[in-house]
């Protein structure tokens, strides 16, 4: 929840002013609440009247979902949707990791796409993570190394409270940039992917909604405090990421911390893709889909493929954008509010009907207008 998102957010401030706090709150209100119908999905009553968790999986629910047209089109077309942003998310890593290693180093006669492999390399004994404890303990130091971050940039900023002014704030924006600034806010509170095997792997998994509420409560006010003391020290000055707007001295310390952030971020959803492939391909009963030495070639195999897309793939920014608004919105909106009504709409109530076809139709408008400014920019490029 506290990602590399967060680091764009004083820019989405400044193309859409006040509104921009609103939809901070408002982002995390929804996606709080996705997290925890989609895990509501997982559990059917049984004839006592208790819960019992009878799907493991976001394949699970859409499956569930789509039995009476094909009994595996829905797990298809969501772990498709799943591989697909995942993959993206670990070709972003390297890309960041290249280019805060190319600007780190500057002296140094060396490519990018060089510093992209040389990041790579380093990498390499994510081919050997079998359990999500290993990507746990990379995560929570992955954390670490963010609140550095934040508090090296927050420090700066308090040390410029002088130079405050709400003025900075802008009440009128233009729709085409307020969009941007949509897509940055509620794209830096999606965790639904991983929600499913989250609750799974919880020792009590009883405490997941109450985990869910805090954890999306922190994150907001982090989000926002950070967001706003970044925005009213630079204004009209803020840049797309805000460690750029920090003076020399202060930029190669925060971009080698991000450079350890982007590596220790890469194996949560590299491991998340390859156990969707790796569950999918073993599922027949042939002995060598099981074996670990063809576990071992699935991760293998998947981390050269995001190499050599971080390395060849023209114009990576706007095809990021527009995978994550397809699947991004897809995932985190479309889907949970679609398969909660499906599969629990005898037991919901009017008001949580009505939530559910709001969420969906406000992610469907989300995703429409990512897709339409991300082709144009993409066409913009090409042109």
């Amino acid at each position: 929840l506290q990602g590399i998102f967060v680091l764009g957010l004083p820019y989405a401030l400044l193309h859409s002013g006040y509104s921009g706090l609103f939809l901070i709150i408002l982002a995390a209100a929804l996606c709080c609440y996705t997290g925890k119908i989609l895990i509501a999905c997982l559990y059917e009553e049984n004839e006592d009247g208790q819960l019992i968790r009878v799907r493991d999986t976001y394949e699970d629910i859409a499956n569930a979902c789509c039995k009476k047209l094909s009994p595996k089109l829905g797990g298809i077309v969501v772990n498709v949707t799943q591989v697909m942003e995942l993959v993206m998310t670990c070709i972003l890593y390297l890309v960041a990791s290249g280019n805060l290693l190319s600007h780190s180093f500057p002296y140094v006669p060396v490519t990018e796409k060089t510093w992209t492999v040389i990041a790579f390399v380093t990498l390499l004994p994510c081919v050997f993570i079998k359990t999500l404890k290993i990507v746990s303990k990379l995560s929570q130091l992955c954390s670490l190394v963010h609140f550095i971050v934040i508090l090296v940039v927050m420090t700066y900023c308090l040390t410029q409270i002088h130079q405050w002014s709400w003025a900075k704030f802008r009440l009128s924006i233009e729709f085409e940039d307020f969009l941007v600034s949509v897509g940055v806010i509620i794209f830096s509170y999606t965790s639904q992917i991983f929600l499913p095997t989250l609750e799974g792997n919880m020792k009590n998994p009883g405490e997941f909604r109450c985990m869910l509420n805090w954890t999306h409560f922190f994150a907001c006010v982090l989000k926002t405090t950070f967001a706003l003391t970044a925005f009213l020290t630079w204004g009209e000055e803020t840049k797309e990421v805000i460690t750029d707007n920090l003076p020399s001295f202060l930029q190669t310390l925060v971009n080698l911390c991000l450079l350890t952030k982007a590596l220790l971020s890469y194996p949560l959803p590299f491991f998340a893709a390859t156990e969707i492939v790796y569950a999918c391909i073993s599922r027949g009963n042939h002995s060598n889909y099981r074996s670990p030495l063809f576990a071992l070639g699935v991760r293998g195999s998947f981390l050269v493929l995001t190499l050599l897309m971080a390395m060849f793939i023209p114009h990576f920014a706007l095809l990021m954008g527009l995978t994550g608004s397809v699947t991004g919105a897809a995932m985190t909106f479309l889907l949970p509010s679609l398969f909660h009504l499906k599969l629990k709409w005898k037991k919901l109530s009017f008001l949580e009907k009505c939530a559910d076809i709001s969420v969906f139709i406000l992610g469907f408008l989300c995703s429409l207008a990512g897709i339409v400014c991300s082709i144009k920019g993409l066409l913009e490029v090409f042109e």
